[in-house]
């Protein structure tokens, strides 16, 4: 069988693959990953359409990654650029066909589009080869643009991608849009709940959901890979746990917006009813019927506990909201340590951590100095102290994910205390 032959073979076994993947973040990093591989491209970066800009969604590049402590990942900055025939990756999205230059360096001045040295220039890396594919729905709508950079040949030189590559890749393209669509369609579904949830708590939003659930993906990889965890099982996790921590709190839908919307401390009875929001989620995901469900059930019910037991919901039954271990006063026993599950820590740690960041309607941000130093303090008594130390580690693709799902008009200001929630 020829090269090119083996090639296409891959791509229609990826198929299955990607059509297994539900989060939209998980599956666009993904489609990079396995475009640069069947490419054996060095790099590349994958970009979301908006109608009328691009925006990137991940980068990926090997060179750089190697000259990283095992662990890190590479950091890359988050920008947009117009849909137009001015860029290389503008000018795919524009026209709905590929792109392929043999060296971005030594562009016609003929040519349209031109290529900006400005990034290879900041990072040390010199891009050459690259090959832009749209990625386009039958009706001939611009999802997005997948852009590899720099073919490896046999001998580890870069080389030019051929008419081969660009047939292989629109062939993957193709079938990556089927599977980036219904992702988005996923996506659509669990803002739409979390829309239900911000009608009652005006900090709900879509921005606050997706960067809680990235920050929960990004500990949980690191944490995983540092306790020798199979690559298999950490795909199959992050996409499963990045849905499931966007829906931390769909239990508020059953909450008074009276008490949720208050712009003051709660009183103990107001908290009261609050908490219960918990249990309220746990219990959509009662009936299980997959591993999301699974994961959504355990954070929605854990991401309050505290390390230390005097968290909440504690020890219940989630059917009757029962406690099952109690306390000399009759009240459920908090969880303690490694009674939480994982990722009810995990999530604890991006709920807080986004909420010191984040302006609210009893609150102003806090400076970032102030929130890292908190989060160090809540180590051992709130937090557990492991996985602080994992969030520290992947801070800065904490801050990437932050610049990439902005709140508008976010403004730090002192630190104050925070509110029960």
């Amino acid at each position: 069988m020829s090269g090119d032959a083996e090639k296409l073979r891959d791509i229609i076994g990826l198929d299955s693959e990607l059509n297994k993947l539900q989060d939209l973040d998980v599956l666009l990093e993904r489609i990079l990953q396995e475009a640069r591989r069947v490419l054996k491209a060095d790099a590349g970066s994958i970009y979301i359409s908006d109608g009328k800009n691009l925006t990137i969604n991940y980068a990926q590049n090997d060179t750089l990654q190697s000259q990283l402590p095992p662990g890190e990942k590479l950091i890359y900055n988050v920008f947009t650029i117009p849909i137009n025939k001015k860029t290389i990756s503008g000018y795919a999205a524009a026209t709905g066909k590929p792109v392929n230059i043999s060296d971005v360096y030594q562009i016609s001045e003929s040519a349209p589009y031109g290529f900006n040295p400005h990034y290879d220039r900041v990072s040390g890396y010199k891009s050459t080869s690259m090959l832009a594919i749209p990625l386009a729905t039958n009706h001939g709508d611009i999802l997005g643009v997948i852009q590899v950079i720099n073919k490896q040949g046999d001998d580890g030189s870069v080389i030019p991608f051929d008419d081969e590559d660009e047939i292989v890749v629109t062939h993957f393209a193709a079938n990556a849009t089927v599977a980036l669509q219904r992702a988005q369609m996923t996506r659509a579904i669990l803002l739409r709940m979390i829309k239900m949830a911000e009608l009652r708590d005006p900090k709900e939003t879509g921005p606050h959901v997706n960067r809680v659930a990235g920050y929960a993906v990004e500990i949980y990889e690191r944490w995983a890979i540092d306790n020798g965890v199979g690559q298999d099982e950490i795909e199959r996790i992050k996409d499963n746990l990045r849905m499931a921590a966007m829906l931390h709190d769909v239990g508020k839908v059953a909450i008074s917006d009276v008490i949720l919307k208050k712009p003051a401390q709660f009183t103990n009875e107001e908290y009261e009813i609050m908490k219960s929001h918990t249990l309220q989620g746990a219990q959509l995901f009662v009936n299980k019927q997959s591993e999301f469900d699974e994961l959504a059930q355990l954070v929605a019910l854990n991401h309050h506990e505290n390390w230390d037991g005097t968290g909440y919901p504690g020890h219940i039954d989630i059917e009757t909201g029962s406690p099952i271990q109690t306390d000399s006063s009759g009240r459920a026993l908090g969880k303690q340590g490694t009674e939480i599950p994982l990722f009810g820590r995990i999530v604890a740690i991006a709920d807080v951590y986004d909420a010191l960041m984040s302006k609210r309607v009893y609150k102003s941000a806090w400076p970032e100095e102030h929130a890292l130093t908190e989060m160090r303090r809540l180590a051992g008594t709130k937090f557990d102290p492991e996985l602080v130390e994992v969030f520290f580690k992947v801070l800065p693709n904490i801050k990437t994910i932050a610049n990439k799902y902005k709140d508008p008009e976010e403004e730090p200001a002192p630190a104050e205390s925070i509110a029960k929630s």
